[in-house]
């Protein structure tokens, strides 16, 4: 994942890898800590921004939990798909959806 972030043609590999580590990995925060990395460094226009904040989703109903930092990120990312689904595509309002409905914040 860490090498997508700097070479895009690894963005295929990173997503697949990032989606298998937040519905498998045990590790909440293994699994939060590349959200965040992801969601935070990836360049816009990415699908990695939006998949990022699936996976926070994820992680929220998997884990009942988030840090501070993930929620902000979820929030912020959600923010920047709904005003430019060029810069995070969609799939970051529905990870703030789970976000929100399992972690009681509505």
């Amino acid at each position: 994942m860490e090498r997508a972030l700097d070479d895009r043609s690894a963005e295929g590999e990173a997503a697949r890898v990032l989606v298998g580590t937040a519905l498998n990995d045990d590790d909440a925060e293994f699994v939060e800590h590349w959200c965040v990395q992801i969601g935070t460094r990836a360049v816009p226009g990415s699908p990695l921004l939006g998949l990022a904040g699936l996976c926070l989703g994820h992680a929220a109903r998997r884990f009942g939990r988030l840090s501070d930092e993930a929620l902000v990120l979820a929030q912020s990312l959600a923010v920047r798909a709904e005003a430019d689904p060029t810069d995070v595509d969609g799939r970051a309002l529905d990870g703030y959806d789970d976000v929100r409905s399992f972690l009681g914040l509505w």
